[in-house]
């Protein structure tokens, strides 16, 4: 999975972003419970009055509450207050205060200086405790245990209760404590909003980006995986089937794919979620820290036993999709065969099980994950009910208020809901991290057939000479060499034509020239240039090659015809269907060129399709010819027109056929005879009729000596 993280650099600047944006959401929600907890406990408990600091307050109480206070607090709080009278006040002041504190014209008027809202917390303290004291109404001997029990107060504990004193004063000074009220809980609400606006903005964006970075990511790993493939050699493609390409290079990076959005989007955002509400829930005042460790416990002993059960099934899975894609490739493919040999129901047998195998492992891994939620959310309900029986209990000692507690629910739940998050990504992380270790297989591949560092340019001076010095190639992993010390000359104008029973190696011989594979010992010349200091794309781009089995490409004749060159003429494209003898059954299609052809050229003949691929290396114009057993789809009478077009049209290549009948080679320029790897003749029909035992037996077994002769 790590390998994958340098295909993120690109997108290093929108992850940042992202990480960012996350800690602005992880934030707000983190703010939200604070918030919904002064609701609560200020705005609708205490009625708006945030401290026991009284905004304003009458002279006469503000000194009967000094009594109970130090000297240093009673000089604290002096320079802590303004005092409102009329012998210090202009005229346009003191009517103005008037109309706010009407009280003010029978007794003078402390008002709280804005200048002390910094040291608010001391004054709290301080001003809370003597208006306790001030309203106990026990004797002077009981004095000492109210102190004593006051001191262990919490302060939000001190504030609620001198509210009732503070609202009492405010409205015997004239102020309306509904409108305080109604003012502090619109404003806080208003915050509230604000936040939530913010953090709804962050998830939006984040969202946003993550998708774009995941669907980002995702097209680079399927163009590298695609250009890997596509550079592949068929040593690779046998060590990697079809079905598990694909499957590598869709499902798989899908998975790692909807990994990144849950990366992007969890990931960081649930620790900062989960280690704020922490931080949050030990810095409160309640001592309910113990409730979240049970619930931490709880969820990492589901997890931990959850996992160690669907794990190894997640691992299982890739494999299972492969096998079934292996499975409907080859019936969807094979279906003629099939039918044929009447095993529709051997082939549906076998995809079944495929197909209830993965079914069953899904189902198994779908099962102990469904166990996840409800359980989660079972731990999840058993913790809010703990908190509010314990809770409450404080609540109800003078320890705790109900919004604290409000918000300890809150940041319990985030807590679980963070572990709950991680939890959610950690079951789509075995499954990725196989499809990563899938895709890294594929790109870390080792190509076989690559250029050199050094490349050399194929000379000019003579064209399409082909010279096999002492060639030796054995397939990978294998004991034996398929080819042993091979050695002649293909001659431009000439046609090299190569025989021998079936193994003997003129398929694997063809394919080295092109370089599908390369050769394990001796070298190939091409002009007098080794292959292997050319550039594939030089090398092949002289090369017109025609497959054992043709292949056509969904689009139209045109296109296929045009697949292997830049631009070609409509004229140029009628030569060579003439020469491939394709210029009858495309006259017959109503369309002529622009007819379409299927996938897999399924909608025309095998003859028709050889026919096409032949004419396709021919409007490329190359100057080395491959045909691959190419004429075997064609009837007598249209093998032998072609080849006679053939050697009229293309005389200054050098042509190379592979054929399994006689009548395609007899008149070659030059046969060469394989037997079990090795050149057993090389000569005309003529001489080695004469003088090579294989030859002769392959030639009399398909044609009568006075067809031979």
């Amino acid at each position: 999975m790590l390998k994958l993280i340098k295909y993120l650099k690109p997108f290093a600047v929108t992850i940042i972003a992202i990480v960012i944006l996350l800690c602005v959401q992880a934030l707000s929600d983190l703010a939200l419970p604070d918030y919904m907890s002064k609701i609560v406990d200020v705005g609708i408990q205490q009625g708006g009055i945030e401290t026991a600091v009284p905004k304003a307050i009458r002279q006469s109480e503000l000194d009967k509450i000094k009594i109970y206070m130090s000297r240093t607090e009673q000089t604290k709080v002096s320079e802590s207050y303004i005092l409102l009278d009329k012998s210090n006040l202009s005229k346009n002041d003191y009517d103005n205060y008037l109309t706010e504190y009407p009280k003010l014209a029978e007794e003078p008027i402390y008002i709280l200086n804005v200048n002390t809202i910094e040291n608010i917390e001391d004054l709290n303290i301080m001003m809370g405790k003597a208006i306790l004291l001030s309203e106990s109404t026990m004797e002077k001997s009981g004095l000492k245990n109210a102190d004593n029990m006051i001191a262990q107060m919490p302060d939000s504990m001190i504030t609620q209760a001198v509210v009732a004193y503070i609202s009492k004063e405010y409205e015997i000074i004239g102020l309306n404590t509904n409108t305080i009220q109604r003012n502090y809980i619109l404003y806080t609400g208003g915050v509230m909003l604000l936040i939530a606006l913010l953090s709804m903005t962050a998830t939006v964006i984040v969202a946003y980006l993550g998708a774009r970075v995941a669907a980002a990511l995702s097209q680079s790993l399927r163009k590298n995986v695609f250009r890997k493939v596509a550079g592949f050699s068929n040593s690779e493609f046998d060590k990697f089937s079809t079905a598990s390409l694909i499957t590598r290079s869709t499902n798989d990076v899908q998975q790692i794919q909807m990994l990144m959005v849950m990366l992007l989007r969890i990931v960081f955002y649930a620790p900062i979620l989960g280690i704020g509400a922490i931080i949050k829930v030990l810095n409160s005042e309640s001592s309910m820290g113990w409730i979240i460790a049970v619930a931490v416990f709880a969820i990492l002993t589901l997890v931990i036993v959850l996992f160690s059960v669907a794990i190894p099934k997640f691992k299982i899975v890739q494999k299972l999709v492969d096998r079934l894609n292996l499975v409907t490739r080859e019936i969807l493919t094979g279906t003629m065969v099939i039918r044929a040999f009447n095993t529709q129901k051997h082939e549906e047998k076998k995809f079944e099980v495929a197909n209830m195998n993965l079914t069953k492992t899904n189902l198994f891994i779908n099962r102990i994950m469904a166990i996840m939620m409800p359980t989660m959310m079972l731990i999840m309900n058993g913790i809010t009910l703990l908190i509010v029986w314990v809770g409450s209990h404080q609540i109800d000692q003078g320890v705790m208020q109900v919004g604290n507690m409000m918000a300890f629910i809150q940041y319990a739940m985030q807590i679980i809901m963070a572990f709950l998050m991680i939890s959610m990504v950690s079951i789509m992380l075995p499954r990725a991290t196989v499809s990563a270790e899938r895709i890294g297989e594929i790109l870390d591949a080792n190509i076989s057939v690559k250029d050199a560092p050094e490349l050399e340019h194929l000379s000019t001076s003579y064209k399409g000479y082909i010279e096999f010095e002492h060639v030796y190639f054995r397939y990978p992993g294998a004991e034996e060499d398929v080819l042993t010390d091979l050695n002649f000359i293909a001659k431009p104008g000439q046609t090299t034509a190569f025989i021998g029973s079936t193994g003997s190696g003129k398929t694997t011989l063809i394919n080295l020239i092109p370089r599908f594979y390369d050769v394990t010992g001796g070298k190939i010349l091409i002009n007098g240039t080794d292959i292997r200091k050319v550039s594939q794309h030089e090398l092949r781009d002289k090369i017109g090659y025609v497959p054992q089995k043709a292949v056509l490409f969904s689009g139209t004749i045109e296109s296929n015809l045009k697949y292997g060159v830049d631009e070609t003429t409509e004229d140029e494209m009628i030569r060579a269907a003439k020469i491939a003898q394709a210029m009858n059954f495309i006259n017959q299609k109503q369309e002529g060129f622009a007819t379409n052809i299927s996938q897999g050229g399924t909608n025309i003949s095998g003859g028709q399709k050889q026919r096409l691929s032949i004419a396709r290396a021919l409007t490329k114009k190359p100057q080395i010819y491959l045909f691959d057993d190419s004429f075997s789809a064609l009837d007598f009478k249209t093998d032998a027109a072609l080849r006679l077009a053939l050697k009229e049209e293309t005389g200054g290549s050098t042509i190379l056929i592979v054929a399994q009948r006689i009548s395609t080679i007899m008149n070659s320029d030059q046969i060469i005879v394989l037997d079990e790897g090795k050149i057993v003749g090389i000569g005309t029909h003529r001489e080695l009729m004469k003088n090579c035992e294989v030859y002769q037996q392959i030639a009399l077994s398909q044609l009568s000596e006075e067809e031979l002769a």
